[in-house]
């Protein structure tokens, strides 16, 4: 590592409300985790979060946007989605139907994560995801 450069490393994207505006994150966090064996597991979980912003707050409507911060230590990576609020429902793991179109981003995201918490605030909620890095995780070399 550069001697100039501290850890955690943190990275931050602010977006659009704009459906297009999830690939874009999505590109960027892969690309910002490029050298990491998290890269891909860190995107799909951009892309779940990202999608429920634009989906379920004021982060879909005309004016809105959606906020992408990622941190990353030697052993966590922390990936965190900021909403615009304005919604009356708070983001929880569902167990949809087999049927159901809808329902499972949370639930995959929890999957990939060791951790997962959902913070209201007075101007939006976020959600964080952590993943283990290899070296600390049980499963070897992919992220948990």
């Amino acid at each position: 590592m550069d001697e100039y450069m501290s850890s955690p490393r943190v990275w931050g994207l602010s977006c659009p409300g704009l459906p297009e505006e999830i690939s874009r994150a999505r590109r960027w966090v892969r690309e910002i985790l490029s050298e990491t064996p998290c890269s891909d597991d860190a995107a799909l979980i951009v892309s779940e979060l990202g999608t429920n912003a634009l989906r379920h707050t004021a982060s879909g409507d005309p004016h809105g946007t959606f906020h992408v911060i990622v941190a990353l230590s030697d052993h966590v990576l922390s990936i965190s989605v900021t909403d615009d609020g304005e919604t009356d429902t708070v983001p929880k793991i569902e167990q949809p139907g087999p049927e159901a179109t809808r329902g499972r981003g949370l639930g995959m995201v929890s999957v990939l994560a060791a951790h997962v918490e959902i913070r209201p605030g007075a101007h939006g909620q976020t959600v964080t995801a952590e993943l283990l890095m290899p070296d600390t995780s049980p499963r070897g070399l992919t992220c948990h």
